[in-house]
C-alpha cells in the first residue's frame, strides 16, 4: 500500500486481553490527536497476537471505548481498508514469511533457554541487565553447533527463534522524549522472534504490521522506550523505513503503581457505569497532557487544533486516589 510522503498515518493498536482503563486512554487520545492535528489517517489494529489471552469480546468492547471517547478510525477491523486484515490473528503467514526470510540470511537462531533458566541467569553475579532493569539475554544459545542443537531437540526442547543482533547503537529522534541513542545490548541483546509455542513475538509483528500498513507515527507510553532501537534494527534489517516516534509519559495510580488489569475501577466500563461521561475523561486528560488550562468537559476533536507535541507536559501523570469523583464532579 502506497501513500504520499506528505500523509501521516498514525495508528490504535490495542490489545484485547482486557478492558480499557485511564492509562490507555491516554495514550490513545494522545496518539489519535497527534495523527488528526496533522489531518493524517488513524488506523485501528487489533494487536491479538496471544491467543491464550486475546479474547474477541475484549476486541469488540475496546471499540465502543474508543467511539465512546470520540475517537475514529479511517481502517479497521470493522471499517476495513486497503491493508487488512487488521487483526494480528490474521496475519500470521506474514510473519511466517518475514521469519523464514531472516533464517536464510542466518540472523536468526535456536535458543533453548527456559524461563527458568533465563531467570536463573538473570539473578547470577554479573548479570546483564538491559536499559530498562529487566535481564538481558547473554547470548548463551548463540553459538550452538548443529549438533548441540539436535541434541536438546532430542530430549523433547522445544526452542524459541531470537534475532542475532549487531554489536550497534542506534539513534532516533523521539518527538516527546527527545534525541535517544542506544545499544541493543542496552536494549536486552538478541530478542526473540516466535516463542517456543509458536507465537510471534510482538518486536516482529508490530514492525511488519507499521510497514504494511504505511504507519509513519507511533504515539505509546514510554515503558516500551527501549523497544524502538530493536524495531528500529528490524526496519533496516528489512529494508524499509522507520516511522516517527512519540514515547509518553506514563499515567500511574495516586501510589504512584502502573495502571494494570486488576485496577477494573478505573476502567472506562467502570467510570460510565460510576456516572463519568467521556467529555469529562476527554477534558481531564486534555488538561493532564498541558492541552487545557484547567480540566473541564471536552470533546476529543476540540483538543485536535490546538495539540503539538511540544506543548505536552512531561513526567508521569499521577492520578488523585478519587479520579472517579473527580471526574464525576467535571459533570
Amino acid at each position: 500500500m502506497h501513500h504520499t510522503e506528505t500523509t501521516v498515518r498514525g495508528r490504535l493498536a490495542p490489545s484485547p486481553t482486557g478492558r480499557l482503563h485511564l492509562g490507555n486512554a491516554w495514550a490513545f487520545l494522545l496518539a489519535w490527536l497527534a495523527a488528526r492535528a496533522a489531518h493524517g489517517q488513524v488506523v485501528l489494529r487489533m494487536e491479538d497476537i496471544d491467543p491464550d489471552r486475546s479474547r474477541p469480546e475484549f476486541a469488540d468492547e475496546i471499540m465502543r471505548d474508543l467511539r465512546w471517547l470520540g475517537l475514529d478510525w479511517d481502517e479497521g477491523p470493522d471499517a476495513g481498508g486497503p491493508c487488512g486484515p487488521y487483526e494480528q490473528s490474521g496475519r500470521l503467514e506474514r510473519y511466517a514469511e518475514a521469519l523464514d526470510l531472516l533464517e536464510r540470511a542466518g540472523r536468526v537462531y535456536p535458543c533453548f533457554c527456559t524461563r527458568k533458566e533465563l531467570r536463573e541467569l538473570a539473578g547470577a553475579p554479573h548479570a546483564l541487565i538491559a536499559g530498562d532493569g529487566s535481564p538481558a539475554y547473554p547470548g548463551t544459545c548463540r553459538a550452538l553447533t548443529p549438533a548441540e542443537r539436535q541434541t536438546l531437540l532430542r530430549q523433547g526442547r522445544r526452542p524459541c527463534q531470537r534475532l542475532r543482533c549487531d554489536d550497534l547503537s542506534l539513534s532516533f529522534d523521539d518527538a516527546i522524549a527527545g534525541p535517544q541513542k542506544m545499544t541493543l545490548a542496552e536494549c536486552g541483546g538478541d530478542f526473540a522472534l516466535r516463542r517456543s509455542d509458536g507465537v510471534f513475538a510482538y518486536q516482529l509483528a508490530v514492525v511488519l504490521d507499521d510497514i504494511a500498513m504505511g504507519i509513519t507515527q507511533v504515539v505509546r507510553g514510554d515503558d516500551i522506550l527501549t523497544s524502538t532501537p530493536r524495531q528500529l534494527f528490524l526496519y533496516r534489517l528489512l529494508g524499509a523505513r522507520p516511522p516517527q516516534y512519540a514515547h509518553l509519559p506514563l499515567v500511574l495510580d495516586h501510589e504512584g503503581e502502573r495502571l494494570a488489569k486488576r485496577h477494573q475501577s478505573l476502567t472506562l466500563a467502570e467510570l460510565r457505569h460510576a456516572g463519568v461521561s467521556a467529555p469529562a475523561v476527554v477534558g481531564y486528560l486534555g488538561w493532564r497532557a498541558g492541552l487545557l488550562d484547567a480540566p473541564r468537559l471536552c470533546a476529543a476533536g476540540e483538543l485536535a487544533g490546538g495539540f503539538s507535541f511540544d506543548r505536552l507536559r512531561r513526567g508521569a501523570v499521577v492520578l488523585p486516589e478519587d479520579i472517579a469523583g473527580v471526574l464525576a464532579g467535571l459533570g
